[in-house]
């Protein structure tokens, strides 16, 4: 039976780190609110499982994956569900939960270049916040983006099986993950993630490989690969580019 993945059919956002780990690996999935209606999808799809009163641990919100009787929501807690099973949560356990702990850094991350654009309120427009947005994306770009990158070089440079992966010497969830988190950054402050990146050689080169891997080139040269936008998690305003 095909994973059932819902997310917003309209942007990468956190349900991208999903479909990258699910591509790489050839799995059967079905991105449910990008079907037609007609055929259960849309997001009408989304709202109705949500929503639904028989479900006693339904999602927060989207990304949220179903696998049969199981449905699990958060982005990482899905990937760590997904991992062993697809074959990227590395061997063992230590190499499991240290996929995880990646993944949530990750996901630190992820949510601060959210904040560069909506850092007072997500109810409220980008223009309603844009003078606190320049603050925010300012310390964004100059401390936390060197910040993270650079942990994660340490991490690739300290790897006792090499440069090449975040975990051992295999490809995990970890690494599709730091590839859409450069991705995004590269859209939304290209000019900030250039300077971070020309301090990170290991990271810019795990970038490049797993763009090479055949599954995840044949993906993003696809239709299922969403384009950014702006209203995804990474936007590109000029202004907060510095």
């Amino acid at each position: 039976m095909a994973y059932q993945l819902h997310y917003w059919p309209t942007i990468q956002g956190r349900g991208e780190f999903v479909r990258l780990a699910l591509e790489a690996a050839g799995a059967d999935y079905v991105d449910v609110a990008r079907l037609p209606a007609s055929q259960g999808g849309g997001e009408s799809a989304l709202g109705r499982r949500l929503g639904d009163p028989g479900n006693p641990r339904a999602a927060f919100a989207p990304p949220f994956l179903v696998d049969g009787d199981i449905v699990v929501g958060q982005t990482a807690a899905i990937l760590l569900y997904l991992g062993p099973k697809l074959g990227l949560a590395g061997i063992g356990e230590s190499d499991g939960l240290w996929t995880h702990q990646l993944q949530l850094t990750i996901a630190d991350a992820v949510a601060e270049a959210h904040d560069t654009h909506h850092p007072i309120s997500t109810g409220d427009y980008y223009e309603d916040q844009r003078d606190a947005a320049l603050q925010r994306a300012r310390a964004f770009r100059e401390a936390r983006i060197p910040k993270f990158l650079n942990w994660f070089e340490q991490v690739l440079q300290r790897n006792p099986s090499g440069d090449l992966h975040l975990v051992g010497d295999v490809l995990t969830y970890a690494d599709l993950s730091l590839f859409q988190l450069v991705e995004g950054l590269q859209y939304a402050f290209p000019k900030a993630a250039a300077r971070a990146l020309a301090a990170t050689p290991a990271v810019v080169k795990l970038h490049a490989n797993i763009r090479r891997r055949q599954r995840v080139h044949d993906y993003l040269q696809s239709p299922r690969r969403i384009a950014f936008n702006e209203d995804g998690i990474f936007r590109r305003y000029a202004e907060l580019d510095g």
